[in-house]
């Protein structure tokens, strides 16, 4: 379970001294629930991300996974993965080595973990592609590698910073469905920050509508995004 707490953040604006945008975050996730976070830009999505991740501090607030508090340790101690719309595979090494990254930085790795490997890249449909670099590669291609490298790690938590954005409309939703499905499989709870309403009904269990700092609406995918009841919700959504 991810729990966050008035998790608070205070932005100041450093052309307007006396200004500050305050964020606070309020969200309780079961363990293996997909959830969407929705809302126009600048509502505060990828900042609930960051402070998930770790790329940002809070400023108070509590943040647990699983019941353990979370908030202050580092990005790399955290137990979560998180996927971004920049694959980040290092083009000098082969799809089996940057899978395998993330079981080892070093990429010293046991037997078992070798096979690991082998394992991942056949459930994201890359068996054949093992020894190729990422330029041999198409954009959907080096996505499913860098997927493949964040569920190797086995962590709870997958967080999905919109990775699928720049593909086009089948791609993506082949993308989608294979997040599902493999995050079913080994039980992980996802959080994806998405702008498409089609994709969180694709894939979310829930959805999260944030608007002006906060998490205003809450509850199942369905519920939210096709019968709207929140104004501010009803109009992000164009009804």
């Amino acid at each position: 379970m991810l729990t966050l707490q008035r998790l608070q953040h205070c932005f100041h604006h450093p052309k307007q001294s006396s200004q500050s945008t305050q964020l606070c975050f309020d969200l309780k996730v079961e363990t293996g629930d997909i959830v969407a976070l929705l809302g126009p830009s600048g509502a505060g999505k990828s900042t609930l991300l960051a402070m998930v991740a770790g790329f940002l501090a809070p400023d108070s607030g509590k943040l647990t996974v699983n019941g353990h508090p979370i908030e202050q340790l580092h990005p790399a101690k955290r137990p979560l993965s998180i996927l971004f719309q920049e694959h980040n595979l290092f083009p000098h090494l082969s799809v089996y080595e940057n899978i395998g990254l993330g079981l080892s930085p070093a990429l010293k790795l046991s037997n078992e973990q070798k096979e690991d490997i082998i394992v991942a890249a056949e459930k994201v449909g890359l068996q054949g592609y093992l020894d190729r670099l990422p330029e041999q590669l198409s954009g959907g291609q080096r996505q499913r590698v860098a997927l493949a490298r964040c569920l190797i790690r086995q962590r709870p938590l997958l967080l999905l910073d919109e990775p699928f954005s720049a593909l086009d409309p089948a791609l993506r939703k082949e993308m989608l469905e294979l997040v599902r499905k493999l995050a079913r499989e080994q039980g992980t709870t996802v959080l994806m920050v998405t702008h498409s309403p089609e994709d969180a009904l694709k894939i979310a269990d829930k959805c999260a509508f944030i608007c002006q700092g906060q998490v205003k609406v809450f509850g199942p995918s369905q519920d939210i995004l096709v019968t709207p009841s929140d104004p501010a919700l009803t109009q992000y959504l164009g009804h």
